[in-house]
């Protein structure tokens, strides 16, 4: 009888039952619910660099108390997307082009230290065959909407470190691609880089597939330095005019 009682209480933990049969999400699962959506806000550009907002205003809009939005807050806090001002709420963190520009080269080390790895491997990953089929197709073929390349050039390069076989490596790279996705998304807000992508990303391919570690990684450097150049050219209108093109307004319409 207790293994039962055990069981049944293992199943009804994570829940509260309401009147009427409604069921409630416990804090934790809530703050977690809650930390991923502002996340991907901050990521769609919802919430800007600088936008300031207190933790009422969020337990409003996500319909929840406030001690799982603190919990939220404070992890993300923790992570560096937002900043607490005390008695004044919260703010999503102002862009730091310094620490983005740092963040870039310590990307570079790790991706061109992958290739160079993968180039010694005697067997290809099967990461590279899934590369080539997205990568390594015809104009025809390619993926046109600049949101979804913007999500298969952060897999290219997660994709590319994870062959390599190193996992601790992978977990590192991992953690800045997130930092990072704001920015790769502001990029993708220009049609004219999903062409560029495809060019750029096939090359350095075929270059890893035929074991010319100089040639890729030369190529790879020149790729995410061209990236990092476009960190310092953000501005405040950049970032307005990518929530605009989000929410499908224009600028005639603010």
């Amino acid at each position: 009888m207790k293994k039962s009682d055990d069981s049944m209480n293992e199943k009804t933990s994570n829940l509260t039952v309401l009147r009427g049969g409604k069921r409630k999400e416990n804090s934790e699962n809530l703050a977690e619910r809650i930390y991923s959506r502002l996340k991907e806000e901050i990521f769609d550009f919802q919430l800007l660099p600088g936008d300031r907002f207190s933790e009422n205003e969020v337990a409003e809009r996500m319909a929840a108390s406030r001690t799982p939005v603190r919990e939220a807050l404070y992890r993300l806090q923790r992570e560096g997307y937002v900043d607490v001002l005390y008695r004044s709420g919260w703010q999503v963190k102002p862009f730091d082009f310094k620490f983005f520009e740092e963040i870039y080269d310590l990307r570079i080390i790790i991706e061109l230290a992958a290739v160079r790895k993968i180039c010694e491997q005697e067997i290809n990953s099967p990461l590279l065959d899934d590369l080539k089929h997205i990568w390594l197709v015809s104009p025809a073929e390619r993926i046109g909407d600049p949101a979804t390349v913007s999500l298969l050039d952060e897999r290219f390069h997660e994709m590319l470190v994870e062959a390599a076989g190193n996992s601790e490596m992978a977990k590192i790279h991992h953690s800045i691609t997130e930092r990072i996705r704001i920015i790769r998304r502001l990029d993708f807000t220009k049609k004219v880089r999903v062409e560029a992508t495809y060019t750029e990303h096939g090359k350095i391919l075929k270059a890893v597939l035929q074991r010319r570690a100089d040639q890729a990684q030369m190529l790879l450097k020149s790729h995410i330095e061209e990236s990092k150049a476009e960190v310092r050219k953000i501005t405040l209108h950049m970032l307005h005019s990518a929530r605009n093109q989000n929410t499908g307004e224009t600028e005639n319409d603010v």
